[in-house]
């Protein structure tokens, strides 16, 4: 029993984990090698460089700009995307009297806020770059409507305002989402956790400071990851949307784009493969200090 019980788990995970080391662990190892040669993607052979394109990249301008916009964004888009996600779904669930019930019609703004989500991020890419035509564009044409045609702007060509254009893109194809999920975390919340904070006295506010926030921060802290690990990537739009891409001056560019530029232009595989690895460790340490930081919250809570 016990050895027949061993060779079906072995035969039902052996294969799994086969498929794995495969498709997903050796590709890690391949440019994990490759970014320590410099391998132009067409030479049969690659010449060992060893940390060399890593300290190419430190004396890199252009890299170092797509760092600065990576990290700017890593700021901002999950903070305004978790505010806002929090605001609408605490606005749709605690916004009516009694407790719990929200406000009228949260359903069918649920469904409006995701509808972001069922289009790919090219297609948004490109339908906000219409939106920012400095010409035609519907945001221009909204404000020349209302009497404000001061405040038009070549909103994606210039330095100034690019990078804050493309952050709000990714903010408003995002938001819908975590809308949904912090609906979610809300509805698991007893009931009757609202109703006493009603009857203590509190008002909106401190019922969501002390009973809605921390009941739902294990959502929070996911959320961010998540939405790290989407201002840390960013290609898609930044290389449908802007001029160059990655213009003006280098004012949207992210490592993703740098990435794809040295590879596929320049063919420069090796030093590109650096920028990868560069990427996958930034990535895995913020994920990491944003999971130690949940997990030690719920021990303090416990």
């Amino acid at each position: 029993m016990r050895h027949g019980r061993w060779r079906f788990l072995a035969g039902a995970l052996v294969p799994a984990l086969v498929l794995h080391a495969v498709f997903v662990l050796s590709p890690y190892a391949q440019a994990f090698y490759l970014s320590l040669t410099d391998w132009t993607g067409v030479a049969g052979e690659a010449r060992f460089v060893g940390a060399g394109n890593y300290a190419r990249l430190g004396g890199d301008s252009l890299f170092l700009h797509a760092v600065r916009n990576n990290a700017v964004m890593l700021v901002v888009v999950p903070l305004v995307t978790i505010g806002i996600g929090l605001f609408l779904a605490s606005m749709m669930h605690l916004g009516g009297r009694g407790g719990r019930r929200g406000i009228a019609g949260s359903g069918a703004y649920q469904i409006v806020y995701f509808f972001p989500q069922l289009l790919s991020l090219v297609v948004i890419a490109v339908l906000w770059g219409f939106v920012y035509n400095p010409n035609n564009g519907l945001l221009n044409g909204a404000l020349r409507s209302v009497g404000l045609e001061g405040l038009t702007r070549s909103w994606l060509a210039s330095p100034s305002l690019a990078l804050i254009a493309v952050m709000a893109v990714l903010v408003w194809s995002s938001v819908g989402f975590y809308v949904v999920l912090f609906s979610a975390a809300i509805d698991s919340i007893p009931r009757e956790l609202f109703e006493a904070a009603l009857l203590d006295g509190a008002g909106g506010w401190a019922t969501f400071r002390t009973v809605t926030f921390p009941l739902m921060r294990e959502s929070v802290h996911v959320a961010f990851v998540y939405l790290g690990i989407a201002a840390l990537d960013a290609f898609a739009v930044v290389q449908v949307m802007t001029v160059g891409p990655g213009g003006p001056d280098g004012a949207t560019e992210v490592i993703g784009l740098s990435l794809y530029r040295n590879a596929f232009q320049y063919g420069k595989f090796g030093y590109a493969s650096a920028m990868g690895v560069a990427l996958f460790f930034a990535t895995l340490t913020l994920a990491v200090l944003a999971l130690r930081s949940g997990r030690k919250e719920r021990l303090e809570l416990a």
